[in-house]
């Protein structure tokens, strides 16, 4: 009976250890550890999403623009839930939303990211005009 205990523990013990290891990915260690674009090298249509952040609106998809992006993947650096906020980046050609996003961590410190693959990889976006 104690060598059955004592099994369940390591089995136990070896999945808690398998999901922290899952749990901390290297990409999710800092905004600094992710690749980086230049504002000027995004899209037209990401370049005038951002202005629209910072001026509030109004956005092209009203009730999706502004919502909470949980960060399930963990691409990002983690924080609280409703820390980022996610918007639509148009792309020409589609009648909906598409791909393209920006993710917004803290707007007055300017931490943006921007996907172009729906949220399978991020880059910072670097030096604002």
């Amino acid at each position: 009976m104690q060598e059955v205990a004592a099994f369940c523990r390591s089995i136990l013990l070896a999945a808690f250890l398998g999901l922290f290891a899952l749990a901390s990915p290297a990409y999710a260690r800092g905004a600094d550890s992710l690749p980086s674009v230049l504002f000027a090298d995004l899209p037209a249509e990401a370049q005038a999403t951002l202005r629209l952040i910072e001026q509030g609106g109004p956005f092209p998809y009203p009730r999706k623009d502004g919502s909470i992006f949980g960060n399930f993947e963990r691409r990002l650096p983690l924080q609280a839930r409703g820390y980022y906020r996610e918007y639509t980046v148009p792309t020409p050609g589609r009648r909906d939303r598409g791909a393209r996003r920006i993710v917004a961590g803290q707007i007055a410190r300017g931490e943006y990211y921007y996907t172009d693959d729906h949220y399978r990889s991020f880059r910072r976006i670097r030096e604002r005009p």
